[in-house]
């Protein structure tokens, strides 16, 4: 472990997103206190230096959305090939088997993945609680603590079964009265608001198709009550829009504004059949928009229109999404996806590599609401991801940040959280990842 009241200087890297500190980051504690300049040395006094000169040097990146618990059931042989309304409905009465130790175990694989990618601070929005799993995400805090990667966890909820009209089975759903008593309870006991924090907590109904209108009215006063953030997917496919018509009467944008949900207090997953006058209603607002370019691939759901939702005020960020739709949690390989599908809507010279870069790291920061993580300043949180570009896919590659993007690195050498080295050698500190990993097969052997 770093020593908290020592100076450390991460010297002089191969490349940076800012060409400011091309010297190095100087950290103390849990903060970056000063970038250096490329032929520089530190105004600091300085107790260790660590040598970047073979790293490509990141803000720690952020995942702005995903689903823990689907690690379990990535390729899932009932799933195969199938598009977002009929994958879920093969799906439910599988993760409706679940139990705490798959949470458990679930969340150290996603978050692992995720770290040993250059995450530093991932989003998880959990929405089932089948009888027995009331403390999901409290096993989610514990597995993050123990960890050390910054979470954002989204107590999710489902009301709306199919007896009620929706798609969920019923095994799966809770009455609201129960969600809104432990969303105040998870809050309270977990959310910190403070700079710097390592657990928020926001309120996340999980879909217009799965909860009421009344619960989404709800979970909106809560959260301005608590000051936390919103979240949900919306306009992720075509059938989502004739359903909210259908059950409604009206579009998903004009649904989220009519249950008080247009506001900056919210991010979207997906968010990708807009039409104009609703990207230009959710920028000013300040919607945030969490692009999942995997799963959107994998489900035929669709392209984001990133770019337009970034004109109009939107903060867009990226998310893996559920390994369930994705079936990896990598999110430096997603800021490659979210490149390459992009490009296809918008072309090569809008889409670039620094862009990708700039969505998964401040983009992703403001979807969560955070000032104080998402690059490489003075006064921000040290969470940094270290890249060696040693692997037989980078040689011949000329430059350095472009080929970490478009040679496809999988995996962070060394990734740092508030200071603290958390993977080193490409190895997460202190984690049996083999024992991890044959325990996780175990358990995903019986939801088949």
């Amino acid at each position: 472990m770093q020593n908290p009241n020592n100076t450390l200087w991460i010297k002089s890297p191969l490349a940076t997103l800012d060409p400011a500190c091309a010297g190095g980051v100087v950290v103390r504690g849990n903060t970056i206190v000063e970038l250096v300049a490329k032929g520089n040395t530190p105004g600091h006094q300085i107790d260790d230096t660590f040598d970047a000169g073979e790293h490509v040097l990141l803000p720690g990146l952020i995942n702005a959305h995903h689903h823990f618990y689907q690690t379990l059931t990535r390729a899932h042989p009932v799933a195969l090939n199938k598009e977002l309304f009929s994958w879920l409905t093969s799906l439910y009465p599988v993760w409706a088997k679940l139990q705490p130790e798959m949470v458990e175990v679930s969340t150290q694989i996603a978050l692992s993945e995720l770290l040993l990618s250059g995450c530093t601070t991932a989003n998880d929005h959990h929405y089932l609680f089948p009888q027995g799993l009331e403390q999901a995400i409290d096993i989610q805090v514990e597995q993050s603590r123990k960890l050390g990667v910054r979470v954002h966890l989204t107590r999710g909820s489902m009301s709306l079964g199919k007896d009620q009209g929706g798609l969920p089975p019923q095994s799966t759903v809770q009455t609201e009265e129960v969600i809104l008593a432990d969303s105040e309870r998870l809050i309270e006991r977990y959310h910190d608001h403070a700079d710097g924090a390592m657990v928020r907590v926001a309120l996340a109904p999980c879909s217009p198709f799965s909860v009421s209108g009344e619960l989404m009215k709800a979970s909106a006063e809560l959260a301005e009550k608590h000051d936390v953030q919103l979240h949900t997917h919306l306009a992720e496919t075509h059938d989502e829009t004739e359903f909210c018509q259908r059950m409604f009467g009206m579009r998903p944008v004009d649904y989220l504004e009519s249950v008080g949900w247009l506001n900056r207090r919210t991010w979207l997953a997906h968010g990708i059949h807009f039409n104009e006058e609703e990207i230009a209603r959710l920028g000013k607002a300040g919607v945030g928009i969490s692009h999942c370019p995997s799963s959107n691939m994998l489900l035929a759901s669709g392209m984001c229109p990133t770019l337009a939702l970034e004109a109009a005020g939107c903060p867009v960020g990226i998310g893996v999404d559920g390994s369930a739709s994705n079936d990896a949690s990598n999110m430096i390989l997603e800021v490659r996806q979210a490149l390459l599908l992009q490009r296809l809507r918008y072309g090569a010279k809008k889409i670039t590599h620094q862009k990708v870069l700039d969505w998964a790291t401040q983009g992703s920061a403001a979807c969560l609401g955070r000032g104080d993580i998402g690059e490489i300043a003075v006064g921000k949180q040290a969470d940094l991801a270290l890249f060696r570009l040693d692997d037989i896919q980078f040689a011949g590659a000329g430059d350095p940040l472009a080929a970490l993007v478009l040679c496809g690195a999988q995996r962070a050498d060394r990734v740092m959280v508030a200071g603290q080295w958390r993977v080193s050698g490409g190895a997460i500190q202190g984690l049996d990842i083999e024992a991890l990993k044959a325990r996780q097969r175990e358990l995903a052997a019986q939801l088949r």
